[in-house]
């Protein structure tokens, strides 16, 4: 009896440490896939560097009480079959991942999540992951500030071209 609880001690201590160097942690019920989906969605968490698994729902609220401010995990929100996404880099990561996954698999649904400290519903999950990856952002920019450069030299180009083509018929 006393290893059940070794074990589950352990399993708490290994999720308050996940938790306390998390940037985000997504919570999701993951009723209703199969084994190959969840096979396939777990390797898409593990190339993006995102943890996934399903814990049960008292060592979760046991763990983040120890962790401190998030009482997010508690008996109203944390109900049901449920499995946690936590990221320590990127933190929209996970809930990129479930949104994309789930326009395929709707079974697949957000029930909630922290992202850097705030407190995100599923709804907000679902708009968090709308926003485009820093990457796609620094590119439109880039693109952006390409464009103007780009028609002048054109433009120039197209000028000097006009000039040997008179040149050349004088």
């Amino acid at each position: 009896m006393s290893n059940v609880i070794e074990v589950k001690k352990s399993v708490v201590a290994d999720l308050v440490e996940k938790l306390g160097k998390s940037t985000s942690c997504v919570v999701v019920d993951y009723k209703g896939l199969t084994v190959e989906e969840v096979t396939e969605l777990r390797n898409k968490f593990r190339e993006a560097g995102v943890d996934y698994k399903v814990y049960k729902n008292t060592l979760v609220r046991r763990a983040a009480s120890e962790v401190g401010n998030m009482d997010m995990f508690d008996d109203v929100n944390l109900v049901g079959t449920n499995a946690l996404a936590i990221s320590y880099e990127d933190a929209i990561a996970p809930a990129k991942i479930i949104n994309d996954f789930a326009k395929d698999h709707p079974n697949l649904e957000f029930r909630m999540g922290y992202v850097e400290g705030a407190f995100y519903d599923a709804e907000k999950l679902t708009e968090l992951a709308k926003i485009p990856s820093r990457e796609q952002l620094i590119a439109k920019l880039l693109g952006s500030l390409k464009a103007p450069v780009s028609n002048f030299v054109y433009l120039l180009d197209a000028v000097a071209k006009k000039k040997d083509e008179e040149e050349q018929s004088a």
